[in-house]
């Protein structure tokens, strides 16, 4: 009698951890799903030279897949080197534009595997990024506290 305790015990455990490491999956699965398809670039705030932050005139594109796979394209509408609009390590020519895969953290954060970029120093590098849901709208940032901007895209 005390060995099938012991064994509807185990059994019971094993279903219990099954149940959670699914549970923990779906929900993974789940937040990664609210990113997925095409939003279009509302704002992104920056600072300048001086160090205040201000709003940035251009245009946008950020895909999500469901195979995880990311794609990003910026249009500055002042070119870098007229305005200092765009921040040199992620533009050129006053245009950004970085595709890889992406993956979800459990700490409201994301990561950019970079596989191809216009500027050539980001291939190969993880890019984490801070995120945000509010209505429909992805708020967007770079988990370095040394990096100030902030972007707003909108689900189309």
């Amino acid at each position: 009698m005390k060995s099938l305790q012991r064994m509807c015990v185990g059994l019971l455990l094993i279903g219990l951890a099954a149940t959670t490491l699914s549970s923990g999956q779906d929900q993974k699965e789940a937040l990664q799903s609210r990113f997925l398809g095409t939003w279009r670039l509302l704002w992104i705030e920056q600072p300048d030279a001086a160090g205040n932050v201000h709003k940035v005139d251009c245009a946008g594109q950020l895909i999500y897949t469901s195979d995880g796979h990311m794609a990003v394209q910026v249009m500055y509408r002042s070119p870098e080197g007229e305005s200092g609009a765009a921040p040199v390590q992620y533009a050129q020519g006053g245009y950004e534009a970085t595709y890889g895969t992406y993956e979800v953290n459990d700490d409201h954060t994301y990561t950019l595997h970079v596989e191809g970029a216009l500027v050539r120093k980001l291939l190969g590098k993880d890019l984490k990024r801070a995120y945000e849901f509010s209505g429909k709208q992805l708020i967007v940032k770079s988990a370095n506290p040394e990096e100030k901007w902030r972007v707003a895209w909108e689900r189309q």
